[in-house]
């Protein structure tokens, strides 16, 4: 009968462990939401859509995106409920808009994930601080900016133009990124020709009014290169670039290669400076589905560069469509990305003034509009 007993308590235990441990473990199911486009829009929606289903895919994780019904703070909070309610309990969201709504859900919501792409703390709103729950990448834009500066340079283009959205913090780093490239390139070969224009929109879509000035930069300036950097804004320089035999534009946040020159003309997109939301969305999913969530929630990330041999690894860079030539060649980026890495090439992030130049002229236009 002892025996008996025995046996049983044994058996009872190990039950108890099994039902603990079957509690302990968490069913990830994750969620994206959209900022107010679509999946489709062949930037930062897309981008994050495609890298959150591929990662679902091949780790067996039930996925969905939600796209709000408007373009409001309200509207994507709903679509937060609705996921949260439908069971989603791991939820990215990209782009800066969702700044507001992670200060309202992050309370309603303690154990379900947040990692949001591009929301920086001032996104968030006065006095907000993040909870544990919530996760916000932002990149270090002024290094991915200076790539396509000393690339456009390298690549033979002697009056590059830097066409920003609104001037807030990001666009001003790709922006102040951008003019140091220029400026270094420059130097490096000995050039004492070239000529940035550079201005922004004050908005974050091309219209007649910008389009205009681009129409100048590129038939009157000479302009033969655009940096168009602040969402929609790319249209207006496009649509100039169109109307020039030869002039280029170089795309922004993610490879624009085939949004540009397949709506404006094939060959129309130099590079693209872009930011590695896909590797972000990889690491931040892998991370949470090993129960190490902890390990980043409650902070606000700047990523980088994080390899000096891969350049595929980093958060920031250019893609592989660029327009590699003899001048420039994907061997002359690694060893670019290399050097930035191994602090060789220093860029300065500072905000607060139009880098000093040694090299070029700069035609600082401040808001064209």
């Amino acid at each position: 009968m002892k025996k008996l007993i025995s046996l049983l308590l044994v058996v009872s235990m190990a039950l108890c462990a099994i039902s603990f441990a079957a509690a302990d473990e968490t069913t990830y199911r994750v969620a994206m939401i959209t900022d107010y486009g679509d999946i489709t829009d062949q930037s930062f929606n897309q981008t994050t859509y495609e890298a959150c289903k591929a990662f679902a895919e091949a780790n067996g994780v039930d996925f969905k995106y939600y796209k709000p019904n408007g373009d409001s703070t309200a509207e994507r909070v709903a679509m937060v409920e609705t996921a949260v309610e439908d069971g989603y309990n791991v939820i990215v969201m990209p782009g800066y808009a969702f700044g507001g709504t992670i200060a309202e859900v992050q309370d309603m919501y303690p154990d379900v994930s947040f990692i949001a792409l591009d929301v920086s703390e001032g996104d968030l709103g006065d006095g907000v601080t993040l909870n544990s729950n919530v996760y916000c990448a932002v990149y270090q834009e002024e290094l991915c900016g200076y790539m396509a500066g000393y690339a456009a340079v390298k690549m033979g283009y002697r009056h590059p133009g830097f066409l920003g959205g609104m001037a807030v913090p990001a666009v001003i780093r790709y922006g102040y990124g951008f003019v140091q490239g220029v400026d270094a390139a420059a130097a490096e070969l000995g050039l004492t020709d070239v000529v940035v224009e550079y201005g922004y929109g004050n908005q974050f879509y091309g219209d007649a009014d910008v389009t205009a000035v681009m129409d100048t930069w590129y038939q009157t300036l000479g302009v033969d290169v655009v940096f168009a950097c602040g969402g929609g804004i790319y249209t207006s320089a496009a649509e100039a670039a169109a109307k020039v035999e030869g002039a280029k534009v170089i795309g922004v946040d993610v490879d624009q290669s085939a949004q540009i020159d397949g709506t404006y003309g094939a060959g129309m997109t130099v590079t693209s400076a872009m930011k590695g939301l896909g590797a972000t969305v990889n690491k931040l999913l892998a991370e949470t589905l090993a129960g190490n969530f902890a390990n980043y929630g409650g902070k606000v990330e700047t990523l980088g560069l994080v390899s000096a041999d891969d350049a595929s690894l980093n958060y920031v860079g250019l893609p592989e469509t660029t327009a590699w030539c003899d001048t420039f060649t994907q061997e002359d980026y690694n060893k670019l990305v290399a050097d930035m890495f191994n602090g060789v090439v220093t860029v300065s992030n500072d905000t607060t003034a139009m880098p000093a130049v040694s090299a070029i002229k700069v035609n600082d236009l401040g808001n064209i509009k």
